[in-house]
């Protein structure tokens, strides 16, 4: 099967578009359509349905796609491989990181790393933690630096990096700030603004309120810890943010028994070849 077709049918099929995926592959619309008609010539069979402007995977499509992203990452594989083989540290990394991360763990990592390899291009892709470890299965990235769930499941690895230690935080002019000590169960009586239902970091939020018996009251949520810090500045409700973002607009409260901790690292796939691009930025983020 010809690769630049099953390129072009994976874009398509995540992205739910031609118009979104003659984007992403630098072509144009009709460059793509032309590679997945030549495709489903070769399969014999259809493997979308259009529908108006939007696509949809047939039965045959459907069982190709795992099969067609298995080809591909192999094919990067190889490439990388070979590559290697030359001891040069250049070419693409793709990477993928939380917004969280990308503004407040790797600019120093990142300003030593340019400036030993020049040569490499990186590529950044910010995405919520849960979806970066996704996509290095899938081998859309070779590394993901996230924050790490509590178990990786095989054929992931995780490497952890930091401790990033999570505290209670307020405004200055909300009401459980005035105690030098908040009972765990007036948590439960103020609106709180958490992460994301989805994410690992809210997890272990809920999960450590629950030890004290808490159900937070939650009056807003948002994958951006940054705009929850801004949204409990100015008084909208208490929030759990890593320590490392508290500062003079915010004050943490000392909630008994309240201990909570997040592991930030790198995620990668077992079975598949690093290039020497993600080996150099593996040893930086290491030292």
């Amino acid at each position: 099967m010809d690769i630049a077709g099953l390129q072009a049918f994976v874009t398509v099929a995540d992205s739910g578009s031609f118009s979104l995926a003659a984007e992403r592959l630098r072509l144009t619309q009709p460059a793509v359509s032309k590679r997945l008609a030549a495709l489903e010539t070769e399969l014999g069979t259809r493997l979308f349905d259009r529908l108006g402007r939007a696509v949809r995977l047939t039965e045959a499509g459907s069982v190709l796609l795992s099969r067609a992203r298995c080809i591909l990452a192999e094919v990067d594989d190889t490439g990388r491989a070979l590559r290697n083989l030359s001891g040069a540290v250049g070419g693409p990394l793709v990477l993928a990181t939380s917004h969280h991360i990308g503004l407040h763990r790797l600019p120093p990592v990142l300003r030593i790393f340019s400036g030993r390899y020049p040569q490499v291009r990186l590529d950044m892709r910010f995405m919520d933690s849960e979806l970066a470890g996704a996509a290095v299965l899938r081998g859309e990235v070779e590394l993901a630096i996230i924050t790490l769930p509590s178990r990786v499941e095989p054929p992931l690895e995780a490497l952890p990096l930091w401790s990033d230690p999570l505290t209670a935080v307020a405004s200055p002019a909300h009401p459980l700030a005035k105690w030098k000590a908040v009972a765990p169960g007036s948590l439960g009586e103020h609106p709180a603004i958490l992460p994301g239902e989805a994410t690992f970091t809210r997890r272990l939020i809920e999960e450590g309120l629950a030890r004290l018996g808490v159900t937070p009251l939650v009056a807003f949520s948002t994958n951006y810890l940054e705009t929850i810090k801004m949204m409990v500045a100015v008084g909208l409700g208490w929030s759990v943010l890593p320590r490392t973002m508290r500062d003079g607009e915010l004050v943490e409260l000392a909630v008994a028994g309240l201990q909570l901790e997040r592991t930030l690292g790198v995620v990668r796939h077992a079975g598949r070849t690093l290039s020497n691009a993600a080996r150099a930025i593996l040893a930086t983020l290491r030292e």
